[in-house]
């Protein structure tokens, strides 16, 4: 169904007027026939057209009356609104009005201010005369007041005179003000020279109350109404202070007093004035140890005063056990900082590491019962320095090195006389010979280490390797001694006349040393002896060793020079006397602990070998006939079997020793056949490395039956097989020098024969 021209013309300005509205119609429109083809889009539904007429009309009937009900309230609420900006309208301009006539009203009466503005000077000039008047007494008794005041302090009637002393000050003050605000600087001179009496009183009262808190830990205990009235008199010109300052407007002279930071600067004076200045004497010698245990005692119990009763008579933000302890604690660090300065001895020394380090921290002073748990000086810092603690444990091992140097030279110089006694030396209960050397040394070195680990564990490895190096120093000089000692004996063999034993005597010493050495340290896992420490060790072991072997050396001597001879060949005692000689240097040895007994042995049957060797090869003699040579070997092996029989018994196992070598050397004497000496040469040389061209010629020259052209083959099989000492061996031909064959003389570009 179309619309009309007339309706569209009529909706046409509606349209330009209301596009909402269009659109919302269309959308209507459009919702309700999308609804009407959903429901009859079946012709059976078409039944029910009139019960969705009906009750569509009734729908749009009760929303067609709630949009009047609301358009109508809505004009109603625009037309109140209508009339309330009407009203306002209205008496915001009769405001308007008024004020007008009010502008006018004030300003026809100006003129009328100016003489009130005189009222009021006159009025401000009466109210200061009067305030002047009213201060006029108390201005004139100012002077009175002074005289009161002063007979108040010296009666010690110490709060009365402060609260007079106080309202005196406030006149002062009051009327420096007034004349501050009003710029009359010139007339201030005056008002301070009228109150110049009170600077003197401030002093007096000053000093009673310095002098009452220097003796505060005394008067705490004996009478503590005094030093608490100083503190209440001192608490009130702490809040004087702090007002006067909040204000900030006028500051008068004197102010602000700081008399509780004056307080604190008084106390701890009177601490460090009471303990720490102590004479120069007292900081030296065995004065010191009474210093510190004074000090000791005397901050304990001072600190006790002062948690038990000084904490009662003070407010609680003083905190006076706090800085108390903070001043004895700083005290003493620049206390010991100058006993340190002095030139102290190691007692000294040792005294302050100790008292810093263990007896300040130990419930015998800061720990002690009484003091806990109100006293904590872990929060203040160390009393001395890492650095400070390790420069005085330097000073301290420096001063016991002196010590320690001196006591071993004492020892050394008796022990050096003893070398020279006419009996021998001492023996322990084994039997074996001794001297107090190593006991004392080791006691001597272990005392100083216990005294040392008491302290750090820091100073107890300083003394310890300190120890170490001075035991190796003593070593050096007891070697240097021995040396002297043995060549006065090579000089005259008679002194000194128990040679032999002290030498002895030396190698347990030296080997008791060497077993107590690892003991000195508490800490197994620091006991390694240092290497230069061994190796002095060794070498007092190795020159001692060497002395005795000389001594031994020289008795056999007469004996090798019988070796070979045509008469020790056809049969003799010779070997028989030299086992003699040594069974009685092996009852000697006998006196020296293992294993540098079994030691001295060895080096004994390496030296009788070598002996034996050297006499054979350097006294060469020549075989002149097969059985010369066998009667040459049946001695060998009669001598050699002697010897090692004789040390095996002596406790030398046979593989152990070197005369095995001369066995080896009459098998290559006893060889039948001269053609195979090349073979037996290189096995001799394998087994002997150190064996050299030398030392085989000669026992070529032995045999008397080696043609040259067998000794060209035996030395050029030595040259194809060169030996290398291996690990471990123990030479025996290398220290044997036999004469070098004189080379014979060649014609030139002739052929040697």
């Amino acid at each position: 169904m179309g619309m009309s021209a007339e309706d569209e013309r009529a909706a046409s300005p509606r349209d330009e007027e209301w596009p909402e509205a269009e659109k919302a119609e269309k959308l209507a429109r459009g919702a309700a026939l999308k609804w009407a083809s959903g429901v009859f889009y079946r012709p059976e539904k078409l039944e029910g057209l009139g019960h969705y007429r009906r009750r569509e009309t009734q729908r749009n009937s009760s929303i067609q009356s709630r949009l009047k009900s609301t358009v109508q309230s809505y004009l109603e609420g625009v037309s109140t609104g209508l009339e309330q900006l009407r009203s306002a309208a209205q008496e915001v301009q009769s405001v308007c009005q008024d004020l007008g006539a009010a502008r006018w009203a004030l300003l026809d009466s100006a003129d009328h201010f100016q003489g009130l503005q005189q009222m009021r000077e006159l009025m401000e000039e009466h109210v200061q005369l009067a305030s002047v008047v009213q201060v006029l007494p108390q201005i004139f008794s100012v002077h009175e007041v002074f005289s009161h005041i002063l007979q108040l302090l010296h009666g010690q009637h110490l709060l009365e005179a402060h609260v007079e002393l106080m309202m005196v000050e406030q006149l002062r003050d009051d009327i420096l003000s007034q004349l501050h605000l009003r710029g009359l600087s010139s007339a201030q001179a005056t008002v301070l020279s009228y109150f110049s009496g009170l600077q003197e009183l401030n002093e007096s009262l000053a000093k009673q109350l310095w002098d009452i808190v220097g003796s505060s830990l005394q008067l705490v205990r004996e009478d503590p109404v005094l030093f608490v009235t100083a503190v209440r008199i001192i608490e009130r010109e702490e809040k004087i202070d702090d007002t006067l300052l909040l204000e900030a407007t006028f500051l008068p002279p004197g102010r602000p007093k700081g008399w509780r930071q004056k307080f604190y600067q008084v106390l701890q004076d009177t601490i460090t004035g009471a303990h720490f200045h102590a004479p120069r004497m007292d900081a030296e010698g065995p004065g010191l140890a009474r210093h510190l245990a004074a000090l000791q005692k005397d901050i304990v119990s001072e600190l006790c005063v002062v948690k038990d009763l000084m904490v009662q008579c003070v407010p609680a933000h003083y905190n006076i056990l706090s800085v108390c302890t903070a001043t004895y604690h700083q005290a003493l660090t620049s206390h010991l900082q100058e006993i340190l300065q002095e030139d102290l001895d190691k007692q000294g020394l040792f005294l302050i590491l100790e008292w810093a380090l263990r007896v300040y921290h130990s419930p015998e002073m800061m720990d002690h019962p009484d003091l806990l748990p109100e006293v904590d000086v872990s929060a203040l810092g160390p009393l001395m320095s890492s650095e400070l603690v390790d420069q005085t444990e330097r000073r301290y091992v420096m001063k016991v090195k002196a010590s320690v140097f001196e006591w071993m030279q004492r020892t050394l110089e008796v022990e050096f006389k003893e070398w020279f006694r006419e009996e021998e030396p001492e023996t322990d209960h084994q039997g074996f010979f001794q001297s107090a050397l190593p006991a004392i040394v080791m006691q001597m070195l272990n005392e100083n280490i216990q005294v040392a680990s008491l302290i750090t564990d820091s100073l107890q490895q300083k003394i310890y390797n300190m120890a170490l190096e001075e035991l190796e120093a003593c070593l050096g000089r007891l070697r240097e001694a021995l040396v002297q000692c043995g060549k006065e004996h090579q000089q005259d063999r008679a002194v000194p006349k128990y040679y032999i034993s002290y030498l002895l005597a030396v190698l347990n010493n030296n080997l008791a040393l060497s077993n107590s050495v690892s003991s000195l340290h508490s800490n197994t896992a620091c006991r390694e002896v240092p290497t230069s420490l061994q190796a002095a060790l060794d070498r007092m072991q190795k020159k001692a060793t060497q002395l005795l072997l000389e001594e031994l050396l020289l008795d056999l001597q007469p004996l090798c020079l019988q070796l070979p001879s045509r008469k020790w060949l056809s049969g003799s005692q010779l070997v028989g006397s030299m086992c003699e000689v040594i069974d009685k240097y092996a009852k000697d040895f006998s006196r020296v602990r293992k294993p540098v007994c079994t030691l001295l042995l060895a080096e004994t049957e390496l030296l009788v070998a070598s002996q034996y060797l050297r006499a054979l090869l350097q006294r060469k003699m020549v075989c002149k006939s097969r059985e010369e040579r066998g009667q040459l070997c049946q001695r060998l092996l009669q001598d050699a079997t002697q010897l090692r029989e004789l040390f095996r018994g002596l406790g030398l196992d046979r593989s152990q020793q070197s005369l095995e070598a001369v066995f080896a050397l009459r098998e290559l004497i006893s060889l039948k056949d001269p053609a195979l000496l090349s073979l037996e040469v290189v096995g001799f040389i394998t087994k002997y490395p150190d064996v050299s061209d030398e030392h085989i010629s000669t026992l070529l020259d032995i045999r008397g039956d080696v043609s040259k052209e067998v000794r060209h083959v035996v030395l050029e099989m030595m040259a194809q097989h060169p030996q290398v000492l291996p690990e471990g061996y123990r030479p025996i031909f290398s220290t044997i020098l036999v004469p070098v064959p004189e080379l014979p003389f060649c014609l030139r570009k002739g052929k040697c024969a």
